[in-house]
């Protein structure tokens, strides 16, 4: 079975590798992404997941497994997703300040005509940020291409007083349902 993930991000890449799938494709969707009106985190999240797979699925063969996912930033039922620009990050850190706010990452596998859908949430709880550290965090670039303008994994660990939940899904990656996922499908880690 060919294993092809379906995103570019180097942080779902590194998870597939920490697990140990070693052996697969990286092919990301390269449709822009559309929040969903009407749905709820959980809904929304599988469904752009669902999309990007199948849109990758249509540019594989059938024997190949196909594993997308999609996470937003939510606070107070609102999304936040990748900042469109440098004040839209400072934005976000701003608003996220001192506050907790949910992740959601829903995940895709198809595999032939078999396709799986879960989502995983996790609490993340910030400290007050100063005005200074979000524009020094900001000038780093790391937030730019990650949703809530922050990455649990880098420099932004910095804001997060305590998360409660899968810290791998912060990262963009739930690894833990993702291999139970995958397990219906008749893969292993």
């Amino acid at each position: 079975m060919n294993i092809v993930l379906a995103s570019g991000s180097p942080r779902r890449f590194e998870l597939l590798k920490m697990i140990g799938l070693n052996d697969f494709e990286v092919m990301p969707d390269t449709a822009e992404e559309v929040l969903c009106q009407g749905l709820t985190p959980e809904q929304t999240v599988c469904k752009t997941a669902l999309t990007k797979a199948k849109n990758v699925s249509n540019r594989c063969g059938l024997d190949c497994l196909i594993i997308a996912a999609d996470t937003e930033v939510y606070l107070e039922g609102q999304p936040f997703g990748k900042p469109k620009d440098v004040e839209d990050a400072k934005r976000m850190l701003r608003t996220l300040s001192g506050k907790s706010h949910t992740v959601f990452t829903g995940i895709a596998l198809i595999h032939g005509s078999e396709i799986i859908t879960g989502a995983e949430s996790t609490q993340v709880y910030f400290r007050e940020l100063y005005e200074a550290e979000i524009t020094s965090y900001v000038k780093t670039g790391e937030p730019m291409d990650k949703a809530g303008a922050y990455g649990a994994q880098g420099r932004g660990a910095v804001f997060i007083e305590r998360l409660d939940g899968d810290f791998f899904n912060v990262m963009g990656l739930p690894v833990c349902r993702l291999t139970t996922m995958l397990r219906k499908l008749g893969v292993t880690i």
